[in-house]
C-alpha cells in the first residue's frame, strides 16, 4: 500500500485537522467575528474609534489574563518577534545581554544581540536540542554580568518549554526578557517574575503574524527610556519608548493588520471568558498528555524530549524508530486533511510535531493519534 491510496475512515478523523505549530488554527467564531466586522472596522482608519477600541480590547483583555501587578503595560508593534528582538536589542540592552539557547529561536534572538555593533559580545549558554537551560551567574562561564537575562518559555523547534523565574544572583537592576510566542496564554507563568514577556499571537494566541506584543514592568519601561535619552540611535519603527506612548492611546505607531488585532482580541476574550490563564494551561496539559501517553506506550515511538519536566505542553514533539518513516506518516496525514504535522525543518529528525494549542479540541487530538495508529498499521 502506498501513501497515495491510504484513506483513513471518516469516523476516526478529527474535526478540524489542523496541527500546525504557526500559523496554528483559528476558531470558527473569531472568522465569524471577522466577517461581523468588515462593513464598519476593516479598512477603517488606525487613529480611529473602531480599531482604537481593538486595541484596547487587547490590552485589557491581556491585562486579566496574566493578572498584570500596578505598573505594568501592554505595548504592541508591528513586525512579529522577530522585529521585537531588534526592538529588545535597541531599546533594552544596555551594554550586554545573557541568552540560554536550546532550539532555532532562542538562537534568533542571541545573533541580534551578539551581531550589534553597539553591545558588548552576548553571554550565551548553549544547551542541546530536546533539553532546556537558563542563564544565570551560576550557569554561564566566567566572571561577566548582563543587564539582561533572555530565553524563551517556549522553544516552538523542539517542544521544550521552561519554567519562568527571575535567576538567582543577577544584579538587582537586570531585565528578565522572555520570548513567549508559543507559550503565551498556554503555559502557566507569574507575570511578576518577568520584566518583558512577549509573544507573536500567530501560534496559541490564534491570530495572524506580524504584530508583536510585550508585557512590560515598570523596571523596563524605565530602561527603555533611559536607553532612548542616552542618545542611542534607534530606528523610528523600532523605538520602544515610541511604541509604548502610542499603545497608552490604544495604537500603534504604524498601520497595522486590523484582522490580526480583531482575531487576537476575540481570542483572548475567548479565553478569559471560559476561566483564564487556569483554563488554558489545563486543556493545554491535557491535550499535550495524551500524545505522549500514546507516544510512551507506541512500540515505534517516543517523546523526543526526554524528560517530562522539559515537555512543552502547547508544542508536542514525536521521534519514531526506523521502521517508521515520519516524512511518509506525514504525507498520507496531510493527503486526509490533516496537516501540519512535520517536524522543523533544520531539526532534521524522523519526527512529528503536534501542536496542542487552546484551540485545539482534545477530541481531536484522539482522533489524529487514532488516525496515526491507523496509518502505521497500514504502512506495516
Amino acid at each position: 500500500m502506498t501513501a497515495t491510496n491510504i484513506t483513513i475512515p471518516d469516523e476516526l478523523l478529527p474535526a478540524d485537522g489542523r496541527f500546525g505549530a504557526g500559523p496554528a488554527r483559528i476558531r470558527t467564531a473569531q472568522i465569524e467575528a471577522l466577517n461581523a466586522a468588515a462593513a464598519d472596522v476593516l479598512g477603517t482608519s488606525h487613529r480611529q474609534a473602531p480599531v482604537k477600541n481593538l486595541v484596547g480590547r487587547i490590552r485589557t483583555g491581556l491585562a486579566e489574563l496574566f493578572d498584570l501587578p500596578s505598573g505594568y503595560e501592554v505595548v504592541l508593534g508591528n513586525g512579529g518577534s522577530t522585529t521585537f528582538w531588534d526592538v529588545a536589542t535597541f531599546g533594552l540592552v544596555r551594554e550586554r545581554a545573557a541568552h540560554a539557547t536550546f532550539g532555532e529561536f532562542g538562537q534568533k534572538f542571541a545573533k541580534a544581540t551578539n551581531e550589534a555593533p553597539h553591545l558588548q559580545d552576548s553571554l550565551i549558554l548553549k544547551a542541546e536540542p530536546g533539553t532546556s537551560a537558563v542563564p544565570s551567574p551560576a550557569t554561564l562561564a566566567g566572571d561577566a554580568v548582563a543587564d539582561v537575562y533572555a530565553w524563551p518559555h517556549n522553544e516552538t523547534s523542539t517542544g521544550v518549554a521552561t519554567t519562568i523565574t527571575r535567576p538567582e544572583g543577577i544584579d538587582e537592576d537586570a531585565l528578565v526578557v522572555i520570548d513567549a510566542t508559543s507559550g503565551a496564554g498556554g503555559l502557566p507563568v507569574d507575570i511578576t517574575e518577568t520584566d518583558v514577556y512577549y509573544f507573536a499571537p500567530q501560534k496559541n494566541m490564534g491570530s495572524d503574524g506580524g504584530l508583536w506584543v510585550a508585557i512590560l514592568s515598570p523596571k523596563a519601561i524605565a530602561r527603555a527610556e533611559e536607553i532612548k535619552a542616552s542618545g542611542r540611535w534607534i530606528p523610528a519603527s523600532l523605538d520602544l519608548v515610541t511604541a509604548i506612548e502610542n499603545s497608552r492611546k490604544d495604537q500603534t505607531y504604524n498601520t497595522p493588520a486590523v484582522a490580526t488585532l480583531l482575531l487576537l482580541a476575540e481570542q483572548i476574550e475567548w479565553i478569559n471568558g471560559n476561566g483564564g490563564l487556569t483554563w488554558a494551561t489545563e486543556r493545554t496539559r491535557g491535550s499535550s498528555g495524551l500524545v505522549y501517553d500514546w507516544a510512551e506506550a507506541s512500540e515505534v515511538a517516543r517523546p523526543f524530549v526526554e524528560n517530562p519536566d522539559d515537555r512543552s505542553s502547547v508544542v508536542t514533539t514525536i521521534d519514531f524508530d526506523d521502521s517508521i518513516d515520519a516524512a511518509l506518516v506525514a504525507s498520507v496525514l496531510r493527503n486526509n486533511g490533516i496537516v501540519d504535522v512535520e517536524p522543523y525543518r533544520k531539526l532534521g529528525r524522523n519526527q512529528l510535531r503536534i501542536a496542542t494549542f487552546v484551540s485545539v479540541d482534545p477530541d481531536d487530538v484522539k482522533a489524529l493519534l487514532a488516525s496515526l495508529d491507523f496509518v502505521i498499521d497500514a504502512l506495516a
